[in-house]
């Protein structure tokens, strides 16, 4: 087959390259510019997408021995991650963009933009395995290494996505991947992993959204309503937050508290005690499946967090929702993250939360 291998510049995305060539594919390397001003340098392991990368990954597909293109989709990232990144905070719900990133940028605008070249699909380094069922489904798995599984962030991935991607990585573990690239001659066989979220580099979230937003001062509220401090921004917090909460009135019992929720419109930030933060049940919209749309209740398990554990729990789909009934309770979890819906270690599918039901106030909720 004939395969885009898109190359980071990392050593996931160059040996998960060269094990599509090892199996016989005609592989072209492709690295997507995502930056309209790109670092030359890293800053430690955070942010990807710099000059240094680019020229990593053409390096790697030079010892490959396979042809090497840069293609510019930094409109397209802006226009559908950062900007959709923006947006969410602003509306006080937590986004995630890698998700996001995958969703409209790896395995949409670069499989089009490959299937109309004359390609055949799209190889990456992500950590996932693809099975073919019987009836010629292709199922996505969770990958060999738990400590790597990125499972999470491919939920967003439809059948014919996964028709045309190739995980070559996802029967491995992490070091031997790096042994691998040391032993091809790999410059980047020790280059460390990047960390946090790529378009921005040192890790300061706040800071960078307070740039493109603004200050926005509001109050800090407990749960009777009553003022106990004040903020810069309603975009500066998530649900479960505890640090940096700057809050002039102690708690009555002096226990440390969290965010429990964000009204973007007064811009008032709740907070209470670490027990209001817990969940049984959530509601999610925008649904997308791997394949078939599950009928009836099911039997699950969901991941709420890119590195969150599993809950076990029962989802139903009604029309264009998606209720998850909790069976391992969960704490901290924020409109606007995925819940990921998986049968053993398949994943069947995933959904932006929309709400979810306080296990405090579960016998009273009319969802229940």
């Amino acid at each position: 087959m004939r395969i885009v291998a898109a190359m980071s510049g990392g050593v996931d995305s160059a040996v998960a390259a060269a094990r599509a060539v090892d199996a016989g594919h005609d592989v072209t390397g492709v690295h997507l510019a995502l930056s309209r001003n790109p670092r030359s340098y890293r800053s430690g392991a955070r942010g990807c997408c710099s000059i240094e990368d680019s020229n990593d990954a053409r390096r790697a597909a030079d010892v490959l021995g396979i042809p090497f293109y840069v293609w510019d989709m930094s409109a397209e990232f802006a226009d559908t991650v950062v900007d959709d990144f923006v947006a969410e905070y602003t509306a006080g719900r937590t986004p995630n963009p890698c998700l996001r990133c995958n969703e409209k940028i790896k395995f949409a605008a670069v499989l089009e933009r490959a299937l109309a070249l004359g390609f055949d699909g799209v190889a990456t380094g992500h950590y996932a395995e693809l099975r073919t069922a019987p009836d010629g489904t292709v199922e996505m798995h969770r990958a060999a290494d738990a400590a790597k599984d990125q499972s999470y962030v491919l939920g967003v991935l439809t059948q014919h996505q996964l028709a045309h991607a190739l995980f070559p990585l996802g029967g491995s573990v992490k070091t031997d991947v790096r042994a691998e690239a040391e032993a091809r001659g790999l410059q980047v066989a020790q280059k460390p992993d990047s960390h946090d979220i790529c378009f921005i580099a040192d890790g300061d979230t706040p800071g960078w959204l307070t740039e493109k937003i603004g200050a926005r001062p509001g109050p800090v509220v407990d749960e009777s309503g009553e003022q106990v401090g004040e903020h810069a921004g309603a975009h500066t917090f998530t649900i479960g937050q505890r640090r940096g909460l700057r809050l002039g009135v102690p708690a009555d019992d002096g226990r440390p508290r969290f965010v429990l929720d964000i009204e973007p419109v007064s811009g008032t930030v709740t907070v209470g005690p670490r027990e209001s933060l817990r969940v049984d049940g959530l509601t999610g919209i925008r649904p997308v499946w791997c394949g078939a749309a599950p009928e009836g209740r099911v039997e699950c398990t969901v991941q709420l967090r890119a590195h969150g554990a599993e809950h076990r729990a029962v989802a139903e789909v009604r029309g264009v929702e998606v209720h998850v009934d909790l069976l391992d309770p969960a704490e901290g979890i924020a409109p606007g993250q995925a819940c990921v819906i998986y049968v053993g270690s398949q994943v069947l599918g995933s959904a932006t939360i929309a709400r979810t039901r306080r296990l405090t106030t579960a016998a009273s909720d009319p969802e229940r």
